[in-house]
């Protein structure tokens, strides 16, 4: 993870540990996060409150991003859970690691 924002990311919410999963791609994570946090983002994530982000992962071109979103979205639930915890093992919020 860098400290160049913003940033090409693919990036997971959730509302608590083993909670729902929304997987998403952004060209701002920061700006991103924060409308999933407000409930700014009609659909899923505003309808379970998902404002918890809890994985990312950094991507040069949009072009990967997308197909590694893609790649994700057909995972199996508890691969996509051991992603989380190889970075994130108490599920914390990581909005805060990003805006200092």
């Amino acid at each position: 993870m860098s400290d160049r924002y913003p940033f090409i990311a693919v990036y997971m919410m959730s509302s608590r540990p083993f909670g729902p999963l929304y997987i998403g791609v952004t060209s701002n994570l920061i700006q991103r996060a924060y409308q999933h946090r407000e409930g700014q983002t009609p659909g899923f994530t505003k309808k379970y409150g998902l404002k918890m982000l809890v994985w990312y992962e950094q991507h040069d071109t949009m072009d990967v991003a997308l197909q590694r979103e893609k790649s994700l979205k057909r995972y199996r639930r508890a691969w996509k859970m051991n992603l989380i915890e190889q970075i994130n093992p108490d599920w914390a919020d990581l909005y805060p690691t990003l805006v200092g």
